[in-house]
């Protein structure tokens, strides 16, 4: 479900953001929140790739301290028949 917002723009932005929103054909509402959502997404795309890389770095000190009980609490069918990437 979609939320409205309402944002403060000195007039000088909002003339910017009029155009900039007419030449791509969206309304000024659809230009900001395609805006948001563009950074929203890169800044999660961003954190995902940070731990991605963590996780590589440190699979071997994990593997080490923590062994091949990925599953811990889980009934023994499920944890055999899980990926091993899905942890």
């Amino acid at each position: 479900m979609a939320k409205q917002t309402n944002i403060r723009l000195s007039d000088d932005v909002r003339a910017a953001a009029e155009d900039r929103a007419a030449r791509r054909g969206l309304s000024l509402q659809g230009y900001v929140a395609d805006l948001i959502e563009a950074d929203v997404n890169q800044s999660r795309a961003a954190f995902m790739a940070g731990a991605a890389a963590f996780l590589a770095a440190y699979a071997d000190t994990f593997e080490a301290e923590i062994g091949e009980d990925r599953y811990p609490g889980l009934p023994e069918g499920l944890a055999q028949n899980a990926p091993r990437d899905a942890a």
